[in-house]
């Protein structure tokens, strides 16, 4: 991949905030960069060989609920071979097992190209105690099981990323048409750890467009409904800090991201459709030198936040206007509420949301359920439990015909079917 050099970054404390970053050649070659080929410090060449390495050490995370089974399917064709697959699903189970359906999907799809993968519904009591017992019991709601929101899937799935031993995760929707759009994202969360000059860092997708259809022809959108309105707000709270007006964040609602797991693993986390915006919020008070920092180690290495926009465009599936609204509202939620806001951005927030109908005058709007870090779960107890309580956990293990070599994303832990 050749990827366009940030031009310019700005600061929150320990944190650095890198603007958006095009990608010039999707593939730019198995060969070693030169020096001349980086010579000019503008278009940095990332060779395929590079790429290749990060994806092996890195989860992609599917959050699944209830999307077409062929889409589904492009997104696991575009994921790079050597990545670990984890598909967390919180689709309906009765009265049509769509789990079941997702499960035949993707053991269907890694028998034929070769490779391993996880997968787990959400709601199995097995994941809950395996949370409860080693340390996590606020995921769980009243019934005792996960609670039923997108940021609890993903949690999900980078507790299995890191009992899985990998060193980088991502998150890819499940409603993308594009395989080769999957494809880029890993790609170019691949070619931003290879930028990082932390260990503790983050790479967030850019969409160049986002095709709608108007008036019979397709119209190449720039920005999603609630991108522009979380994008807006964070960047005035960069702003009541620096006193100078930025537009540096660009992805507020970026459903496309990864972490190192160095920072992944330190991180608060929200519920629900909060969770995207909340991770830089979160980054922010946490290493923005606001508040006391927890972490002396990433205050020294500091975190670097990449935004990289790329090619192919961003096809999903339309969820309507209340989901735009949801997503709006929980992301101001976050930011409303959150330690670091200042009295001029919490007017703000409200005065929006009033004209927007969703809190009257005088109102606040609502909190959002915070977790702690996930830095302090036993992971030794976690995987015990997962393995003996857990109903639908499952390991697809990647064999190779020739020598009939298998591999198991977790050795040590048994998944349900084989246990006797």
């Amino acid at each position: 991949m050749r990827i366009e050099l940030p031009h310019r970054s700005e600061r929150f404390g320990a944190v650095r905030i890198h603007g958006v970053q095009e990608v010039w050649e999707l593939d730019s070659g198995g060969e070693p960069a030169s020096v001349d080929d980086n010579a000019w410090h503008s278009i940095h060449h990332v060779p395929s060989t590079t790429i290749n390495d990060y994806e092996r050490r890195m989860a992609i995370v599917v959050p699944v609920k209830g999307e077409r089974l062929k889409v589904l399917d492009g997104v696991l064709s575009g994921i790079p071979h050597d990545c670990l697959i984890i598909l967390v699903s919180n689709s309906e189970r009765d009265p049509v097992d769509r789990y079941r359906m997702e499960k035949e999907t993707l053991r269907r799809f890694c028998r034929l190209a070769s490779r391993s993968a996880q997968l787990i519904h959400q709601r199995d009591p097995g994941i809950a105690a395996a949370f409860a017992e080693a340390g996590m019991p606020e995921i769980l709601e009243d019934d005792g099981l996960v609670r039923d929101g997108k940021g609890e899937g993903m949690l999900i799935g980078l507790a299995l990323a890191k009992l899985s031993g990998r060193e980088f995760v991502g998150f890819i929707d499940a409603d993308n048409y594009v395989p080769g759009a999957v494809y880029e994202y890993v790609q170019a969360y691949a070619s931003g750890f290879h930028l990082a000059e932390s260990p503790f860092s983050m790479v967030r997708i850019s969409w160049r467009s986002k095709p709608k259809i108007q008036a019979g022809r397709l119209f190449f959108n720039r920005w999603g409904r609630s991108s522009q309105v979380t994008n807006r707000f964070l960047n005035l709270l960069l702003s009541s800090y620096s006193g100078f007006g930025t537009e540096i964040i660009a992805t507020g609602n970026a459903g496309e991201h990864a972490f190192s797991l160095d920072l992944a693993l330190r991180m608060q986390f929200a519920a629900g459709f909060a969770v995207e915006p909340y991770e830089y919020i979160n980054v922010f008070e946490r290493y923005g030198g606001v508040l006391a920092s927890p972490d002396k180690d990433v205050m020294k290495a500091g975190v670097e936040i990449f935004q990289i926009e790329t090619r192919n465009p961003h096809f999903h599936e339309n969820k309507g206007a209340d989901h735009v609204q949801e997503m709006r509202l929980q992301a101001l939620n976050v930011l409303y509420h959150s330690p670091i806001s200042v009295q001029d951005v919490r007017d703000e927030i409200a005065d929006f949301l009033r004209q927007e109908g969703v809190i009257g005058e005088g109102e606040e709007p609502p909190q959002e359920l915070l977790y702690p870090p996930m830095s302090g779960i036993d992971w030794d107890t976690f995987g015990r439990v997962l393995g003996d309580k857990s109903e639908s956990f499952r390991q697809i293990e990647k064999v190779r015909p020739a020598s009939l070599e298998r591999q198991t994303p977790i050795p040590e832990i048994p998944d349900s079917e084989s246990k006797g």
